[in-house]
């Protein structure tokens, strides 16, 4: 067999087409045999026969045998094609195999290594039990050839396949036979010595994953075994790094420099005690090996003036990998607080030199970057996704500047000036690669930009004087850049890095600023990087700057951003996108003309239906037409709306072929547009228009986005303009408007699926605000229907949904005639009101949101107040019973299945007052009353924590937006009033919520009313007070006695 599959391998060879074609075939037939496996394992490892056969060539038997044992070894493969062949020649085709591991040929060592952990991901431990003794006694054997074969192998093995149980038991034979590899420079190649750490830093990790499992065992190992690898990697970091990279033929040397840096990054995580005295030195030789190597790195990537040296295996090795992970072990060093010592001014200084030199904009980039606008958009993005050394090094400023606010900003301002004096020599002797640093220099400040507004503002606001001199280059230094064309990286870093200190600008100054901007955008041969920095930078205009810098030239930057639409895709149109979003928020749009929507619009949807599969683009296009829409300038909003219906409610309704996602993405922009219509007035025959391919595409999808958008617009027509709705009938069925939505809400209810379900609340909750006579006739069905698919609903949301609207009708004075409704309804074996009180009070405390929230507190106290004996005899879900085998211990699945979870059974009005009382807790003020908050004894300190930052506790309009990005909405304005921000007549919002931010209990001061209701309820002794406060817990009776005082 083996001679014949020889024969086909050199026939593959030939110059002969149909040679080389039945060659291949024949071999094909051939790997049926189980046989066949086992001849290609035998030429491997066969001295004798021809190296191309062996190796060489797209059709060497060792490629051949790779192919052979993912499709024919085992149905374990996801490309098995049958005829696995016996476990007997499986164990001969090992033994093959193993046995190239020790080749004299480097590449058979490496393609047999390759395959054995193909073999090994299938066959071990159960079919191959003896593979790692057997990959130990290799690696001791002291062969060069041997432990280079093993190395390979197990470095994969280890990373791939070996838990840490199973890498574990090895660790006390393996760790001294790898730490003599890493020792025996004289014997074994670099890589392979590298190898030997990458093995060691898995086995960190292993130790680390048990570390709670097993405490005791772990503290000796790592006390035993990583002071001495730290010990040789303190001796490998203080050789001479110049001489690794002498040798023109290849870097191979750095290889162990990388693994060292980053392995002492792993440890420094996981065993920080361990590493804590070894600190200064390896900060110290890390800093001084990215001094010493950047010459090379400027040679041989920056300006690229000879190609870089390759390695002498497959692996790429280069200078950028020992840079990233030298930056990444400093930033993780200096974010752990530890080393304080070393972070000196003299090592801060020279750290942040290093960043400028190291980010500078390699050849690579440069070339890849001017034709490849997407690439430099994911580069440039503030929150990149994109690794580089750029990255690694822009993290580790913002790093040094948390940790050392004051002398950090110092060291980047005289870096900076510094550099623009270099680089401004450079230019006048006639250097062509001047601007790189300066280049390098704006980048590493505009990342840092925020952290430094926060840091002089802090300072400033203290009475201190502070180091930081931007405003010399704002006026001095940038101007001149700007027209540079020939230098389009520099030109366009010039715009990026004036638009992110743009807020320091005076108003003139900054008008010509975007005017510049402006110029670039309507420019016609502007080159790719200065046309998407010019994007980047006037959305950052439009952010920092004042809006009435902006406001006069917002069409014009609309118009020009408009252009770019159709010709960019990506990351770059993400960009441009975000840029006209940011744009029509310069003072809500009140500059735009219905001549520049009717021109946008279409634009904007023609953009849509090219990308309609892109969730990210969905989002922002909707926002762009809410904001248009939401423009208070006359005829906007119905320009809006008659480019934009019409080829949505096309979209909408598409029901047959492969594009019915379409209706769902078509939904998404129509809330949108919704979200922007004036309040009364959605558009004359607006309804007749959307109304019947709106129901018709609810009544049939399964799509669980188009239902959720299709409610979300129903509710914003209901809340926008309920009495057009009210007036449509469908032609076909003659049913109402109303009739429509009740009758989706009704099967909403039904369905098992909740995911498409999970607003239908708030549309009921617009119902009755808006609609009421209309659903009067109904509302006790619809209301028996929410108390029955309560019992088995599962998703909080969906369960929200459903709770609220009692809620809302019980505070809103129709508390009796609710109880008396669900008294006499029957779920089952339990009453409607047992279902409902259930139901709510075992998920008032996940219910979210400022509106409801408070709506549920305020019914709560009305229920409480009612006295209704049904309620009084209820008995719900109490406190958690603490159970002594349970507690301080971590209740993993397979404990609480052991032993469940259990909570009391308290009365209703018990339960009722404890959640009232957690509202008081949790509202605005109440901490500096006394009703809540922890006194400074509950406060753990830590040793390694920074002190918080002292202050009033009031929020700026700076926490404010940031509180409205982290909850994915605008803050209520009675909230930011509440935490101590400004007034909140003064704050503007977005969001589907302002409609119920208008009702009359929004205005209630829940303080005053809570504390007035508990102050009446313990003076009238309401159902029996003096009796319900006993059985709280000691915390809440003291805000019940707080208040009652």
């Amino acid at each position: 067999m083996a001679s014949e599959i020889a024969q086909c391998l050199a026939a593959t060879l030939s110059a002969d087409n149909n040679t080389r074609v039945a060659a291949e075939l024949r071999l094909s037939k051939l790997s049926e045999s189980p046989e066949s496996g086992l001849g290609l394992a035998q030429l491997i490892v066969t001295p004798d026969v021809d190296a191309i056969i062996r190796q060489m060539s797209p059709h060497s038997a060792s490629i051949v045998l790779r192919k052979y044992v993912k499709e024919r070894w085992s149905p374990y493969f996801p490309s098995f094609r049958g005829s696995a062949p016996p476990v007997e020649v499986k164990t001969q085709i090992r033994a093959s195999v193993f046995q190239g591991l020790s080749d004299a040929n480097r590449k058979i060592r490496t393609s047999s290594a390759h395959t054995l952990t193909t073999i090994a991901s299938c066959d071990w431990p159960d079919e191959y039990p003896d593979l790692l003794d057997s990959l130990l006694h290799l690696l001791s054997s002291g062969s060069p050839e041997a432990v280079h074969g093993a190395m390979q192998m197990f470095t994969d093995f280890v990373k791939s396949e070996l838990t840490e149980d199973q890498l574990l038991p090895t660790l006390r034979q393996l760790l001294p036979v790898l730490l003599n590899i890493l020792g025996d420079a004289e014997h074994h190649s670099p890589l392979t010595r590298s190898r030997t750490i990458a093995v060691f830093r898995q086995c960190v990790e292993a130790l680390y994953m048990v570390k709670e499992e097993h405490p005791e065992s772990v503290k000796e190992a790592s006390a035993s075994v990583l002071p001495v690898w730290l010990d040789a990697f303190k001796v490998l970091l203080n050789m001479d790094p110049k001489a690794d990279i002498i040798d023109a033929s290849n870097w191979d040397a750095l290889a162990v420099r990388i693994q060292v840096i980053k392995t002492l990054d792993i440890i420094n995580t996981s065993f920080p005690r361990v590493l804590a005295p070894y600190l200064p030195d390896f900060l110290t030789s890390t800093l001084h090996h990215l001094s010493t190597l950047f010459p090379a790195f400027y040679h041989y990537y920056v300006v690229a003036d000879d190609t870089a040296p390759s390695t002498s295996e497959d692996e790429r090795i280069d200078l950028t990998q020992l840079a990233g992970s030298a930056l990444d072990f400093i930033s993780a060093v200096a974010r752990s607080g530890r080393a304080k010592e070393w972070f000196s001014e003299t090592n801060t200084t020279s750290l942040v030199a290093e960043v400028f030199r190291w980010i500078e904009m390699t050849a690579d980039e440069e070339s890849e970057w001017a034709n490849d606008a997407n690439a430099f958009v994911a580069q440039e993005a503030d929150e990149s996704t994109t690794y580089s050394v750029r990255v690694a090094g822009c993290d580790l400023l913002e790093v040094l500047l948390d940790r050392d606010p004051i002398l950090t900003v110092a060291t980047l301002n005289s870096s900076t000036h510094l550099t623009v004096g270099q680089s401004s020599e450079a230019k006048d002797t006639g250097n062509e690669h001047w601007w790189r640093p300066l280049e390098a220099a704006f980048t590493a400040l505009g990342s840092v930009s925020s952290s430094i507004f926060e840091i002089v503002q802090d300072e400033q606001a203290e009475g201190h004087a502070t180091n930081f001199d931007i405003t010399s280059l704002l006026t001095g230094i940038v101007p001149n850049l700007l027209t540079l064309p020939q230098y389009p990286f520099m030109q366009g870093r010039a715009f990026v890095f004036a638009s992110q200190f743009s807020r320091v600008l005076p108003g003139d100054i900054a008008g010509q600023y975007v005017d510049a901007v402006i110029h670039v955008l309507e420019a016609q041969d502007i080159t790719i990087p200065v046309k998407v920095s010019a994007v980047r930078a006037i959305r950052n205009f439009c952010t920092e700057c004042p809006d009435a810098a902006i406001a006069p030239r917002a069409a014009r930057i609309c118009k020009s951003i408009e252009t770019f639409l159709p010709i960019t895709t990506s990351d770059t149109l993400s960009l441009v996108l975000d840029g006209l979003s940011t744009v029509t928020r310069v003072q809500k749009g009140s500059w735009l003309t219905p001549q520049l929507v009717e021109s946008l619009v279409p634009a904007i949807l023609s953009t849509w239906v090219k990308n309609v599969q892109d969730p990210h683009f969905m989002a922002v296009m909707s926002t762009i037409l809410s904001r248009l829409a939401s423009a208070p300038v006359p005829g906007i909003y119905e320009a809006v709306a008659r480019q934009s219906l019409p080829t949505l409610c096309e979209a909408i309704g598409r029901q047959d072929g492969d594009d019915k996602w379409i209706a769902a993405a078509a939904l998404e922009q129509l809330s949108g547009l919704l979200q922007g219509a004036p309040e009364g007035n959605i558009g004359s025959g607006f309804i007749d228009t959307l109304a019947p391919a709106l129901f018709a595409c609810l009544r049939t999808t399964k799509d669980r986005d188009a239902i959720q958008y299709g409610i979300t617009c129903l509710t914003l027509i209901v809340r926008k303009d309920c009495a057009q709705l009210l007036v449509w009938k469908d032609a076909a069925s003659g049913k109402s408007g109303i009739d429509c939505v009740l009758e989706l809400i009704a099967w909403q209810l039904q369905t098992d699926d909740e995911s498409g379900s999970l607003f239908i609340g708030d549309l009921i909750i617009h119902l009755m605000r808006r609609a009421g006579d209309s659903i009067l006739p109904i509302l006790q069905q619809l209301l028996e229907a929410m108390a029955t698919r309560m019992t088995t609903a599962k998703t909080a949301t969906f369960i929200q949904s459903l709770v609220i609207p009692f809620a809302f009708l019980i505070h809103n004075g129709q508390r009796d005639t609710v109880l008396t409704l669900l008294e006499n309804i029957n779920i089952g074996c339990r009453s409607g009101l047992d279902a409902v009180i259930q139901t709510w009070c075992e998920n008032a405390e996940t219910f979210q949101g400022f509106w409801v929230t408070r709506t549920s507190t305020l019914a709560l106290i009305d229920l409480f107040a009612s006295g209704r004996p049904s309620l009084q005899a209820l008995q719900v879900k109490g406190d958690l019973i603490m159970k002594a085998e349970t507690r301080d211990v971590i209740m993993t699945r397979s404990r609480t299945k052991k032993i469940p979870t259990e909570f009391t059974r308290i009365p209703f009005p018990v339960k009722a007052l404890k959640l009232i009382l957690q509202e008081m807790q949790a509202n605005g003020e109440p901490a500096s009353m006394g009703y809540g908050g922890l006194q400074s004894s509950d406060v753990r300190e830590e040793e390694d924590w920074s002190d918080d930052e002292e202050g009033d506790g009031a929020l700026g309009a700076k926490d404010v937006s940031f509180l409205s990005d982290m909850l994915g909405t605008s803050v209520p304005p009675e909230m930011v009033a509440a935490l101590g921000g400004e007034s909140f007549e003064d704050v503007s919002y977005e969001g589907d919520d302002e409609d119920l931010m208008k009702d009359p209990s929004v205005q209630i001061d829940m303080r005053a009313h809570i504390v007035a209701f508990l102050r009446e309820s313990a003076g009238n002794n309401t159902n029996n007070f003096s009796v319900i406060v006993e059985q709280l817990k000691p915390e809440e009776l003291m805000v019940v006695q707080k208040a009652v005082s």
